[in-house]
């Protein structure tokens, strides 16, 4: 039995992180967050779970946390995650997710915190000439944003080669859904991410859907994406924090997806049928960079962590991200 650490999470109140700390506190788990709210929601950690607000950046703040929670391990979740705005405001991204990491990174080897999670991203693939990609296809980042999580990467390695610390970067493919129990989920206004968009437009939020790219190299023409609950990654991460204690030894890099693509219009096919709707899809001209497909090849993360996705089914993720919209309405509301 792995022993249970005081874990800090940063970005704990924003999309992913905010799962993160509930499957935490679920097992058992001391978990602290910190999130300087920017994008994160306060309400969204728990009430029972000690919240900093503040940045990563903040060296004598995260010292006193360290020293105030005893911390042992970091789930790094704080940054920024819009791939176009990255593109227009490359600064932006390379500062808060590069530059603030290192600065994190640096907090956490003074204080001698001994595990670290990164958030990393399948954005390091760039646009991979395989049908499944491997944690070992090459990282060609096509935008600062998937160049920026992969500086950080590289950081961790050479971290870990210089201090007695071990890491896991997950290198997730396209997150979605929200917790069953309705506790959190995505709550980002405006946010550009396909199954989201698709339920705010199923609620009468948005007017249309836009599909960009008719014409890819797919069996029905738009782009294919691996999608996974975003339950079932936060358990991962859950999963890869055991891993890390149980040998101190060994860092991991890991791809998170099901190993299993859908098209834009499958994806929109299964919220009709989960909403009984008709969204109003508007062919676009696909966006620069995009590729045809990107889905993973998850045979690493199966062989190392006894992870068993417990809501692999595209119907069930686009039921939860509904169902937390519609609870999102009456917060708002």
């Amino acid at each position: 039995m792995t022993d249970k650490l005081p874990v800090l999470v940063t970005g704990g109140a924003g999309y992913i992180g905010s799962h993160a700390v509930l499957a935490l506190k679920d097992a058992g788990w001391p978990v602290a967050v910190i999130d300087n709210l920017v994008t994160g929601f306060r309400w969204a950690v728990p009430d029972d779970v000690p919240f900093y607000e503040g940045d990563i950046e903040d060296a004598d703040l995260l010292a006193r946390i360290f020293a105030e929670q005893g911390t042992r391990a970091v789930m790094h979740f704080a940054g920024s995650v819009v791939v176009p705005e990255s593109v227009v405001d490359p600064l932006k991204y390379y500062h808060n997710n590069t530059a603030k990491t290192r600065s994190l990174i640096a907090s956490v080897v003074a204080a001698g915190v001994p595990h670290f999670i990164f958030s990393s991203t399948a954005a390091t693939y760039g646009i991979p000439d395989v049908p499944a990609v491997t944690e070992d296809t090459p990282q060609v980042p096509i935008n600062p944003y998937g160049m920026s999580k992969l500086m950080t990467e590289y950081m961790l390695r050479d971290s870990a080669a210089a201090h007695p610390i071990n890491f896991c970067a997950l290198r997730y493919f396209n997150v979605a859904g929200a917790d069953p129990q309705g506790r959190t989920g995505q709550s980002t206004a405006g946010a550009t991410h396909l199954i989201k968009v698709a339920v705010e437009a199923a609620l009468g939020k948005r007017d249309s859907v836009g599909v960009f790219g008719t014409d890819f190299a797919t069996p029905d023409g738009t782009g294919v994406r691996d999608y996974i609950h975003v339950s079932d990654l936060a358990a991962a991460h859950v999963l890869a924090l055991e891993a890390l204690i149980a040998d101190p030894a060994r860092s991991l890099t890991m791809n998170c997806g099901y190993g299993r693509g859908y098209s834009v219009l499958e994806v929109l096919d299964a919220v009709d049928r989960v909403t009984n709707t008709a969204i109003k899809r508007v062919m676009s001209p696909r966006r620069a960079g995009d590729p045809d497909s990107l889905i993973s090849d998850n045979a690493r993360i199966k062989a190392t962590l006894p992870w068993v996705p417990q809501y692999a089914d595209l119907d069930t993720i686009v039921t939860h991200a509904l169902q937390w919209e519609r609870k999102l309405s009456e917060r708002v509301g």
